[in-house]
C-alpha cells in the first residue's frame, strides 16, 4: 500500500485532536497443534506456543506506536476455541487452560486473551459441555480471559438448550464476581453469526479456518465522524443526509487506512524480530473498522447520533440515523481496503459511551429501544447492566431476542449483560477504564419462563436454504 505524505498528515490531526486511536492489535494463534490426551501436557504445549508465538508483540507494537506516532489502546490475543483444544483430554474443567492463558498473558504483558470458546450453534460434544460449565469459575478466577459463546447461525437455526444454559452461567458468573459488581459477566458474549477474526474482546477468537499467526486490527474513530459532522453542521451551508453519508465515508476511509499501515507494519517488524520469511512467520488478517466508544466525551456513537439531529439517543430517528451511519461506515472502509472483517459498523455498548449513559438516565433509551438499534448495528446489546435481581429465564429470553435478530437477517448479533448483584434500577455500577460506569436499566415485569424450559432448537429461517 502507498500512503501519500498529506494522508499521513490528515492522519496525524484526527489522533491529535479527535481521539483517533488503534483500539486492539489482536495476534490470533492457533492452537490446533497443541490438543493430547493429558490436560497438564495440553496446558503445557498451549503455554509454550502462545508466549512463542507472541513473544515481541507488545514491544513490537510500542516501537510502531513510538515511531509512528499512533496510539495502540490494547495488546490482545486471541486463541482456537478452547472446547476444541480440551476436549482430547477428558478433562471434567477447562479451567486449568484458562489459568494458563491468564498466565501467558501476563508473562507477555497481553491486555486480554481471548478465546475461552465454543461453538454450539446446533449441538453440544462432551467438550462443548465442560467448557460452558467451566465458565463461571474461569472467569472469576482469571484477569485476562475473555469467554464467547455462540449458540445460533443463519444456517443452522437457535440452540435453545444451550440459550437457557447461558442464562445460568451468566446468573452464575454474576455471583462470583458479585464484590466487584459481577464484571465476570463483562468478559463473556454470547453470539449468533461470530465472526472468526473479530478483534475485539470479549468475542475474539481465532477461526480454525485461520492460519497459524494472524494479526488483526481493531480501528476506532467515534471522534473522527463527529467531529466530522460537526464541521459539516457548522458549515453554513444546506447540507442534508446524503451529504452527511458522504462525509462519514470518507472519514471511515481514512481510519480504515491508518489501520491497515498499523497493522501491516506491526507483521512486518515481528517477522524481522523473530527472523520470520513473510511466508513462514507472521501474516496480516484484517483491519475492523467498527466505531468503538470509549467513556471519553467526544469519544462517542451517541454523541454521532445527536450530531445528526436527535436530541438524545433512542428518540424517534435514532434506528434510522445508526443505520445511515454503520453503512457508510462499511462503505468508506471497504474502498479503504480488500481486508476489511470482523465486525465493522458502530458499537454502542452503554457503559462504555457517556452519551449513552446519559440517555438511559433521562430515561430516552430504553431496553426495547437498544435491541431495536441492534438490527442495524455491529454487534448488539453490549455492556448493559440490569438488576441483579433478574431471573436467569428472563436474561435467557433476552438473548433469544437478541440472538434472533442476528439469524433472521444474516448478521452477527451478541448480548453482554451484566446482572448486577445487590443492585436495582435507578442505581448505576462503576467499573472504571474503557469499560466506563453503567446505569441499571430495568427489565419486563413479565415471564418467558415455560417458554425457554421448552428446550430445543429454533429451525433456520427459509433465506438459509440458499444453495
Amino acid at each position: 500500500m502507498i500512503y501519500e505524505s498529506e494522508e499521513l498528515r490528515s492522519t496525524l490531526r484526527m489522533i491529535e485532536a479527535e481521539h483517533l486511536d488503534i483500539r486492539a492489535v489482536t495476534m490470533g494463534i492457533s492452537l490446533r497443534d497443541c490438543p493430547t490426551a493429558d490436560l497438564d501436557s495440553t496446558c503445557e504445549r498451549v503455554y509454550e506456543k502462545i508466549t512463542r508465538s507472541a513473544a515481541n508483540l507488545v514491544s513490537v507494537a510500542s516501537d510502531v506506536q513510538s515511531s509512528l506516532g499512533v496510539p495502540i489502546t490494547n495488546k490482545r490475543i486471541s486463541v482456537t476455541p478452547i472446547a476444541l483444544v480440551g476436549e482430547p483430554t477428558r478433562a471434567p474443567s477447562y479451567v486449568p487452560i484458562a489459568q494458563t492463558l491468564d498466565r501467558a498473558g501476563a508473562e507477555l504483558g497481553i491486555d486480554y486473551v481471548a478465546g475461552f470458546s465454543a461453538h454450539v450453534e446446533k449441538g453440544m460434544t462432551p467438550g462443548d459441555a465442560v467448557l460452558l460449565d467451566s465458565i463461571p469459575e474461569a472467569l472469576s478466577v482469571t484477569q485476562r480471559v475473555c469467554s464467547s459463546v455462540n449458540v445460533a447461525t443463519t444456517r443452522a437455526g437457535i440452540n435453545m438448550d444451550a440459550v437457557a444454559h447461558m442464562g445460568r452461567i451468566i446468573k452464575m458468573l454474576a455471583e462470583r464476581t458479585a464484590d466487584r459488581g459481577g464484571i465476570g459477566c463483562a468478559k463473556l458474549v454470547v453470539f449468533a453469526n461470530i465472526p472468526d477474526d473479530n478483534p475485539f474482546v470479549a468475542g475474539a477468537l481465532h477461526g480454525i479456518g485461520e492460519g497459524d499467526r494472524v494479526i488483526n486490527v481493531g480501528v476506532s474513530g467515534p471522534g473522527v465522524v463527529l467531529s466530522a459532522i460537526r464541521r459539516l453542521r457548522e458549515s453554513g451551508r444546506r447540507v442534508d443526509l446524503g451529504d452527511v453519508a458522504e462525509t462519514i465515508k470518507r472519514m471511515s476511509f481514512k481510519v480504515t487506512r491508518a489501520g491497515e499501515l498499523i497493522g501491516r507494519e506491526v507483521v512486518r517488524r515481528l517477522n524481522v524480530a523473530s527472523g520470520d520469511s513473510a511466508e513462514s512467520g507472521v501474516r496480516f488478517g484484517i483491519v475492523d473498522l467498527s466505531l468503538a466508544p470509549t467513556p471519553a466525551i467526544g469519544d462517542s456513537v451517541a454523541e454521532i447520533l445527536e450530531a445528526l439531529g436527535i436530541e438524545r439517543t433512542g428518540a424517534p430517528g435514532t434506528t434510522a440515523a445508526l443505520a445511515l451511519l454503520t453503512d457508510a461506515v462499511k462503505k468508506g472502509g471497504v474502498m479503504a481496503s480488500s481486508y476489511v472483517g470482523g465486525l465493522s459498523g458502530a458499537f454502542i455498548p452503554v457503559s462504555e459511551d457517556h452519551a449513552m449513559v446519559r440517555a438511559v438516565e433521562c430515561g430516552a433509551l430504553s431496553l426495547e429501544k437498544l435491541e431495536a438499534m441492534t438490527a442495524v448495528c455491529s454487534v448488539g446489546l453490549d455492556m448493559v447492566a440490569v438488576p441483579g435481581s433478574t431471573t436467569a429465564e428472563t436474561l435467557s429470553g433476552i438473548i433469544a431476542d437478541e440472538i434472533s435478530i442476528g439469524v433472521v437477517n444474516n448478521k452477527t448479533t451478541a448480548v453482554r449483560i451484566i446482572p448486577v448483584p445487590g443492585k436495582e434500577v435507578g442505581d448505576k455500577v462503576e467499573y472504571g477504564g474503557l469499560l466506563g460506569s453503567a446505569p441499571i436499566m430495568p427489565v419486563s415485569k413479565f415471564s418467558s419462563s415455560d417458554f425457554i424450559r421448552m428446550g430445543g432448537r429454533i429451525p433456520a429461517p427459509l433465506i438459509s436454504l440458499r444453495n
